[in-house]
């Protein structure tokens, strides 16, 4: 039992409760209402946390959750109450309405429980595949005082519990089978592959453990978008991303291999497109025994949910690969040198860098989005500090995936200012994604969070739609005047000559900054798998079929669009 909460306040508890937790940051909406009062009046002025207050609820969702992804560490954000109906402070059923969007939530409905329900939510989100909670601190619970001592230890089920011993030593007995056919399967595959998710980077050790497993068996390496950074991908072996916008030679390693090895990843739509064209090597060397598909997750429902499984190794990747490499025989590149020569087919007849350049024959001397990320990536490689790029959803999103060389684990992620201090963080954002949160470059100006914004989803409706551009066109404001008025510093810059000063002058500002960068408009994400296309079949650049493209544009547009 614990008596130091006895006299406190629901708020006071909270406070050290976090402390506990170890806290350093906490995100607090905008705008304080009645209801978390108490837990800002007991955390009102605490030496121990460092406040940021975003100007809009979203905005603080989105920083806590970069901060998570960069860190490794819980992101805590406090909102106030919920109204359920116009005009009426009548209490939402929360619990009921984030159920679906958390992996747990609560309502706290007596004092004596705040401390236990906290501890299980800090070990709820950081166990297994990390996630977020939510618990629900009614204001009497906050406003009221312990009278008395409590139990604090978490009441969650341990896995596996004592009454499940026997399950325990059945489940490491399969698990060693199903390791030791997985180390047979990688002995005899001739094409094998490693498939990596974000997962691989969630458990503790597990990039270095994929590093280890693709040098030692010579295995190359595709990630997921998630999987960026997981592996080095200036290494020989690595095949960067997969997926509708992945790689070309990476789509037809996985599509050819015959044997995929999936580490933390879920074989998500955007990975296998047609279920009934993904992996047809792989399937056919399951029949016959000389490879198939084997999947290392922490959680059981993702495994055969998808894409069935030869292999299926539950639980903590990095735990499962110690006990799998000492198994594996050494294999060499030259032992797979049939494989690799296959490989750099591919790679020289689909380069990524095969696109429409400002200075190519016939070009418009627009900037292009590639080229830009291109050269960030070139600046950056060149910093010793570590750098963090985060973006928003949409093309520029894909651009940033495809184009930056990455190098380190969590350094593509949603925020990370305050999470690494010691990193250039540097936002790259499309026009709409970044009118959506543009407000809190007054947070980062406030805070002297050394961000770095650089602005850049018309592609399927000119390439399925007949270039019916509904509701994908915007009027801007003035970016540059905007974050002036914010206390931000900011430049545009519109001529590709002018590209790399621009970006060593985003690179090298103290405190947060802004580039705006006119890019050329109609610039489409390839490669592209259609939807309900294989893998395999994807568009690449092709500059005769681009030119007719932009012509179609402007007839169909009435000149409006494809200059």
């Amino acid at each position: 039992m614990d008596d130091s909460f006895i006299g406190k306040t629901g708020g006071e508890i909270f406070h050290e409760m976090m402390l506990r937790h170890g806290v350093k940051h906490i995100f607090l909406v905008g705008y304080p209402g009645g209801a978390i009062l108490p837990v800002f009046d007991a955390i009102y002025n605490s030496e121990h946390f460092d406040f940021i207050l975003p100007r809009h609820e979203q905005g603080a969702g989105h920083m806590a959750q970069g901060y998570a992804r960069a860190s490794g560490k819980p992101g805590v954000v406090l909102v106030t109450s919920v109204r359920s109906d116009w005009m009426r402070f009548k209490s939402a059923i929360l619990w009921a309405i984030s159920r679906s969007a958390c992996k747990w939530n609560c309502m706290v409905t007596s004092i004596a429980e705040l401390p236990r329900r906290i501890n299980e939510a800090f070990e709820i989100a950081t166990s297994g595949r990390p996630g977020p909670v939510l618990i629900d601190l009614p204001k009497d619970i906050t406003a009221g005082i312990l009278r008395k001592a409590i139990p604090t230890q978490t009441c969650l089920p341990s896995f596996p519990s004592i009454a499940s011993q026997a399950a325990k030593r059945l489940m490491e007995k399969q698990l060693n089978t199903s390791l030791g056919h997985a180390a047979e399967l990688i002995k005899v595959a001739k094409q094998p592959i490693i498939y990596a998710g974000q997962g691989i980077m969630q458990s503790k050790g597990g990039t270095e453990l994929l590093r280890e497993l693709a040098d030692k068996c010579s295995i190359p390496v595709t990630t997921t978008l998630q999987g960026l950074g997981a592996f080095d991908e200036r290494d020989e072996k690595s095949l960067h991303m997969l997926g509708m916008h992945g790689m070309a030679y990476a789509n037809m390693s996985m599509q050819e291999a015959d044997l995929i090895i999936a580490l933390g990843a879920r074989f998500d739509d955007r990975v296998v497109l047609n279920t009934s064209k993904f992996a047809p090597n792989a399937k056919a060397a399951a029949v016959e025994k000389r490879g198939g598909i084997i999947h290392f997750d922490i959680l059981p429902k993702n495994i055969n949910k998808v894409i069935q499984a030869t292999e299926a190794i539950e639980g903590d990747v990095a735990t499962n690969l110690k006990m799998l490499i000492p198994m594996l025989t050494s294999i060499s590149m030259e032992q797979r040198s049939e494989w690799f020569n296959k490989i750099s087919e591919w790679k020289a007849k689909w380069p990524l860098s095969n696109y429409e350049r400002a200075d190519s024959p016939g070009g418009n001397g627009l900037i292009k989005p590639q080229s830009l990320i291109e050269e960030l990536s070139d600046l950056t490689s060149k910093i010793d500090k570590k750098t963090i790029i985060s973006t928003g959803v949409g093309q520029h999103q894909m651009w940033v995936a495809q184009h930056y060389t990455w190098r380190e684990p969590r350094s593509f992620v949603t925020s990370g200012g305050l999470a690494r201090p010691d990193a250039l963080v540097i936002d790259i954002d499309g026009d709409a994604s970044f009118n959506m949160t543009l407000t809190e470059l007054s947070t980062a100006a406030q805070f002297n969070i050394g961000i770095k914004e650089q602005g850049m989803v018309t592609q399927w409706q000119n390439l399925f739609y007949e270039d019916r551009y509904a509701h994908t066109h915007q009027r801007n404001p003035d970016f540059v005047k905007l974050a002036d008025a914010m206390g931000v510093q900011a430049r545009k810059v519109s001529k590709p000559e002018d590209v790399r000063a621009s970006l060593e002058w985003l690179v090298n500002t103290d405190g947060p900054a802004l580039l705006e960068v006119i890019t050329d408009k109609k610039v489409p994400v390839l490669p592209m798998v259609p939807a309900g296309a294989g893998l395999h079949e994807f568009l690449v650049y092709d500059r005769e079929k681009d030119k007719a493209r932009r012509q179609l544009m402007r007839e169909r547009t009435s000149g409006l669009h494809g200059s």
